[in-house]
Formats: C-alpha cells, sequence, structure tokens
C-alpha cells in the first residue's frame, strides 16, 4: 500500500468520525392521534441516547417535525429536511396517508425508515432499495385477526375501521384469513369521536364477533363507548393497531377483555426487551407501547448498520445493503428482512387483562402466524 493511499484512508476515517449523522423524524404530533408520534419519537431518542447520542458511532443530530396527520405538510416537510436540513435518513411517519406522500420524495434522495404500517403499493410493485420498515406493513396484525377468528371459528363478523387508505388495506388483510359471513363493513370518517349511530347499527346486525381498527385517540373513544353500550358483554371486541400500553392508561377497565394482535409485548422474555423497557420507564416516566418498540428498533438498526457501512452514510447503496442484513438485537426477539425490506415476525393474539395491582395490561397470549411475511413482497423485483 503507498503512502499516498495509507495517507487517504486516514484522511477518509477522520472525516467520517467528524460528520454529523443528520436525521429527520416526521410525525403525528398535534390533534387525536398525537400520542403515536410521541411515542415513536421517544423510543427512537432513547436509542439515540444509549448510543451516547452517536449513532453507528457519528454524532447525531434528530430534527423533529409534525406532519399533522396531513399528507401535504408531510411531503412539505420531507422536501425541506432534505434540502434544508441536508439529513441522512427520514423515519418516523406514522399514517400510511402521509407515508404516501413522503414516499416518493425521501427515497429519491434519501433513506426513508418506516415505523408504523405502509400501504401495499410500497410492500410491493412500488417497493425501493431506500425504504425500510422496522414495524409491519399494514395488512399484517389484521391477518393475525383473521386467522384467529378462523381457529374460534367464528361465522358472523362485524367490521368498523376509519375511511382512509390504511383501513382499506386493513380490511383487505382481515379478510385475507377470516372466510366467515361479514355482516357488516362501516367506514368512518377519519376523525370522527362519536360511535353512537354505528354502535347502534352493529347491536341491530347481531354479530358473533366484531374487528375494529381505530388508532390513538380514535381507539379511546371507540373502547369507551363499545363499553359503555353494553355491548361488550354480549359481542366479543378483536382489535389490531388500536390498543397499546400508551392508549390503554386512557381507556381503562372499559379494555378489559379485548384481544388484539401484536407482534410484541413489554413482557416479551428477551435480553434486549427487558433491558429496552426498564430505561424507557426510567427515562419516560411511564410504560412504553409497540410504537416506542417500533421506534426503538429503528434506532437500533440503524446503529448496527451505520457501523456495518463503516460509517459512509453519503453512500447511500452501501447504507442500504447494511440495513438489509445488519445485525442488532431487536426487542421482538429474531428480526430479519424479507425482499421488501418489511419484517418476517411472529405475530401473536393478545387479551386486556386486570394485573396484580387492578391495572389493566396486555397479556401476550396464543402465536397465531409464525415467521410471517406480508402479502405484497412476491410484488416487489427487490431480491
Amino acid at each position: 500500500m503507498t503512502a499516498l493511499t495509507v495517507g487517504t484512508l486516514l484522511a477518509t476515517n477522520v472525516t467520517r468520525a467528524e460528520e454529523t449523522l443528520k436525521v429527520g423524524f416526521i410525525g403525528t404530533l398535534s390533534g387525536t392521534n398525537a400520542s403515536m408520534g410521541k411515542q415513536l419519537s421517544e423510543g427512537f431518542q432513547l436509542a439515540v441516547e444509549q448510543a451516547g447520542g452517536k449513532l453507528g458511532g457519528l454524532p447525531t443530530k434528530v430534527v423533529i417535525v409534525d406532519d399533522q396527520q396531513k399528507p401535504d405538510i408531510g411531503r412539505q416537510e420531507a422536501n425541506r429536511l432534505i434540502e434544508s436540513e441536508k439529513v441522512h435518513f427520514i423515519v418516523g411517519v406514522p399514517f400510511s396517508n402521509v407515508l404516501n406522500a413522503v414516499f416518493a420524495p425521501a427515497v429519491q434522495r434519501t433513506i426513508l425508515i418506516g415505523m408504523a404500517g405502509a400501504p401495499s403499493s410500497i410492500a410491493g410493485t412500488s417497493c425501493s432499495p431506500y425504504f425500510f420498515s422496522s414495524s409491519w406493513q399494514g395488512d399484517t396484525l389484521a391477518e393475525a385477526v383473521g386467522t384467529a377468528l378462523q381457529q374460534k371459528q367464528v361465522k358472523r363478523l362485524y367490521v368498523m375501521v376509519p375511511n382512509f387508505p390504511g383501513g382499506r388495506e386493513v380490511v383487505a388483510g382481515l379478510k385475507r384469513h377470516f372466510k366467515g359471513e361479514i355482516v357488516g363493513e362501516v367506514y368512518t370518517p377519519l376523525g370522527q369521536l362519536d360511535f353512537a349511530p354505528e354502535l347502534a347499527q352493529l347491536r341491530t346486525a347481531k354479530p358473533d364477533a366484531v374487528f375494529a381498527f381505530f388508532p390513538g385517540g380514535l381507539g379511546i373513544q371507540f373502547v369507551k363507548q363499545f363499553a359503555q353500550s353494553g355491548l361488550k358483554s354480549t359481542v366479543p371486541l378483536y382489535t389490531a393497531y388500536t390498543i397499546d400500553a400508551n392508549t390503554l392508561v386512557a381507556m381503562g377497565d372499559a379494555a378489559v377483555g379485548v384481544r388484539t394482535a401484536e407482534f410484541w409485548s413489554a413482557s416479551m422474555d428477551n435480553a434486549a426487551n427487558k433491558q429496552f423497557v426498564d430505561a424507557f420507564r426510567k427515562r419516560y416516566n411511564s410504560a412504553p407501547s409497540s410504537y416506542a418498540a417500533q421506534g426503538y428498533d429503528a434506532g437500533r438498526l440503524m446503529d448496527a448498520a451505520i457501523r456495518q457501512a463503516g460509517g459512509a452514510i453519503t453512500d447511500r447503496a452501501a447504507i442500504a445493503s447494511a440495513l438489509k442484513s445488519a445485525k442488532f438485537q431487536s426487542v421482538r426477539g429474531n428480526f430479519r428482512y424479507n425482499n421488501n425490506h418489511f419484517p418476517i415476525q411472529d405475530l401473536y393474539l393478545g387479551e386486556i387483562i386486570k394485573a396484580a395491582d387492578g391495572a389493566p395490561t396486555m397479556r401476550l397470549g396464543e402465536r397465531v402466524l409464525q415467521d410471517h411475511g406480508d402479502a405484497y413482497a412476491s410484488q416487489c423485483p427487490l431480491k
């Protein structure tokens, strides 16, 4: 090796050591569903703090913006983060309609890590080598509920979800595995908080069970009103993407007995999860939700991938390759990517019970799908 080559390598290493990693976090941080963005952000920032403020060994700056759950605001902020802040990654984006708007400008110029559900197009025909998910494709948990309903031999089902692309894809995932009769399929406005008319229709339909998907504050209102209506004592309620540690506090006893699909629980028995749950409680004085777990895993994933790529954060191809194969301890246990950069993972049906102290908590129940990949990976041309 020549002296010039050695000198060049040393100079490069010094430059990388001093280079600041810039990450743009886009999340819903205001309005009814602000809790989701808050938990994603807190989980991610905890991972940054535990890395000493240096993901992949690089000083890390996180720029946090509120998408207000509006696609046009999300797209505007993505462009600003790329053009003005010069970020190397964009992360977050809890709602699929906002993710759709952020997707193209982000993957064309940087790397995007989605921390919550993603629409089918991003998992399938429009997949990108520069998009990765730290959570699940939008159908996935509903597929677990559909599988559980089949196992429990439910015949007549009533379905209620918000009227936006994510809601319709959740229903598609449910139908992929549930083969019984759907006696009602109701789509409510995304901001609706009063479900009395829909619950009256549900009572008239007399289903064997109800499936509902209402994220954030919508879920709090729905679960409370469902219990207040008296339906909970006669019709089993199954949910996905509705109950987490954050919303459960507000739901209280109204949520006890509700079944919910999950990929993760605070009770999961692995070292990484125990450490995460303890650290989150100490840092934020509250229990972590699955959204916090998704944000935390994204930070751990980035830390491992940047180290594996030797800190070459301006080399998108190298970072993308490292993300796909990065080895890190996920809070959910085993973690590996499918060809479309969505996790292959186990899915469970949990139940809300009362803990020894009387507080509602989620008990992670039976595993209903093992090593489960989403339904759209075969449509993705990536290898």
